[in-house]
């Protein structure tokens, strides 16, 4: 892969230099860490790790982008070309973004070509639409006089904005936040995930080339304490963050940002649960769960953890799940058919540390439960094969604490207000799935239900212009249309006497 197709991309003992990129320009340090495979272990690439100095260049790079630079005088037709610009650029490397994506992370190329890019483009085309199009409000005032007052609402760019971004769907991820952060006419300073910075240094050079003035984005690479996450979190000069990732992560950072009382949007982890009621359609509901729970290896903040099941279909929904998970075996990874691995061997040590305590809890394990084995170069990767249980009371830890891998646990319920009780009891409020065919129960099932999201018979399935963003332990504030712009803008009312 090259960084860009007229200029090869830098290397170092024979595999691709990450650098940078910081005020329109890559810089490459002796700080390097190594960006390694999750299919067999090897170096894909070696990364340059931000130091503060540089993460204080790149704020100070995008505060001058700001005031003295041309985007802090960019018309919103301005930046709806400049978005559109990006998007093109993204689609006319399209190839070049598959490759990097499917290096960093090991996920199927029909899932990459078919969801990560396309949605890393479509995310800068919709808040560009949105921005061309969108009205302000404006509200005409009584005076006692009779006289009237006009009211009417300006928006502005919050300011300097750290953006950073998960290693489960990296640039769909970071799209998502970078797009309406810059179509509301912020500056950035952006931190992809240390396992996944391939697609984020593409988009770098994307940006350059779509003509995005230097210091309006920014891009530092490393880790989270001691490194660039925590140098971004704690600098004066930003002016907001966001954030998806670990909860506890989250807690980190608003610590951070609480003495400057910064504005921050964070969408953080969930324990999501699915209800299959007795109406539901077993075969249905065990394909939409085994989507659920498995893909993407599990690796996502959305996916299914916890199954309540009527008990009337409990053995028959266990065992057409199972039929599912097995058919996912990694070993049918190459085919497109089976999963790919976890991010990491240490993300895969804490999954089978889960894998052993759910069996010392008393669990049945129904398939599943350990890494296979390939006896070639893939026993280097983080494969693990997905896993079913069942038998755990509902205070198990596996039922309780985010788990991140392919596994769920299966459980049978009685009646709705049980069932209901036991899913609310979770610290965690991200997403939920129902199954089932009875219409006034799924909008009574659903409104009760303490999460940001309920799909009803399906699972993400997205419409973009929605809220999105979880309650409890997932998280703060919403993204997705108008909510993404509220974030990203601070809104002046201004009053006229007529």
């Amino acid at each position: 892969m090259s960084l860009h197709a007229d200029r090869p991309m830098r290397t170092h003992e024979g595999v691709p230099l990450l650098g940078n990129f910081i005020n329109g320009q890559f810089e490459y340090t002796d700080r390097l860490f190594h960006d390694i495979s999750p299919v067999d272990g090897t170096t894909i690439a070696y990364v340059n790790e931000a130091d503060a100095q540089q993460v204080d260049r790149a704020v100070q790079a995008a505060r001058q982008a700001l005031e003295t630079g041309p985007w802090g005088r960019s018309t919103v037709t301005q930046r709806v070309a400049a978005l559109r610009a990006v998007a093109s650029g993204i689609e006319a490397r399209f190839e070049e973004f598959v490759a990097a994506e499917i290096a960093d992370t090991g996920k199927d190329t029909h899932h990459t070509r078919t969801i990560d890019v396309p949605r890393g483009i479509a995310n800068f085309r919709f808040f560009a639409d949105l921005i061309a199009t969108m009205g302000s409000e404006s509200y005409h005032t009584d005076t006692a006089d009779g006289a009237g007052a006009l009211n009417y609402v300006r928006r502005r760019p919050v300011g300097v904005v750290g953006v950073i971004a998960p290693w489960n769907l990296p640039l769909l991820l970071l799209s998502w936040k970078l797009a309406p952060a810059l179509a509301c006419g912020n500056a950035v300073v952006a931190k992809p995930s240390e396992e996944t910075p391939y697609t984020a240094t593409l988009l770098a050079q994307v940006m350059d080339d779509a003509g995005i003035p230097a210091g309006v984005f920014n891009l530092v690479h490393g880790f989270g304490a001691d490194s660039a996450g925590a140098f971004i979190t704690r600098h004066p000069g930003i002016d907001a963050i966001t954030f998806t990732g670990e909860s506890s992560t989250g807690t980190t950072i608003m610590q951070a940002a609480a003495p400057g009382v910064k504005p921050v949007s964070f969408e953080l982890g969930g324990k999501n649960a699915a209800i299959v009621f007795s109406d539901a359609d077993v075969e249905e509901a065990a394909d939409g769960v085994a989507r659920s729970a498995f893909s993407n290896c599990g690796q996502v903040c959305l996916a299914t953890e916890r199954v309540y099941v009527a008990r009337p279909l409990f053995e028959r929904f266990v065992q057409a799940l199972r039929v599912r998970a097995e058919a996912l075996s990694p070993a049918r990874a190459d085919s497109g058919a089976g999963i790919g691995p976890l991010i990491s061997h240490a993300h895969r040590r804490k999954v089978l540390g889960y894998y052993a305590r759910a069996v010392s809890d008393g669990a049945c394990v129904v398939t599943g439960g350990d890494m296979p084995w390939f006896g070639d170069a893939r026993d280097g990767g983080a494969f693990i094969e997905p896993t079913i249980w069942t038998g755990l009371p509902d205070d198990a830890a596996c039922v309780r604490e985010e788990i991140f891998g392919p596994v769920c646990h299966v459980a049978p319920f009685d009646t709705e207000a049980e069932v209901l009780q036991r899913v609310n009891n979770s610290p965690y409020g991200l997403a939920a799935a129902v199954w089932t065919n009875d219409l006034r129960r799924a909008h009574r099932v659903a409104a009760r239900i303490d999460v940001g999201i309920v799909w009803v018979n399906t699972w993400f399935l997205r419409d973009l212009r929605t809220p999105f963003g979880g309650v409890k332990l997932s998280g703060i504030g919403r993204e997705g249309g108008m909510r993404s712009l509220d974030f990203y803008s601070e809104t002046t009312n201004i009053c006229i006497r007529m």
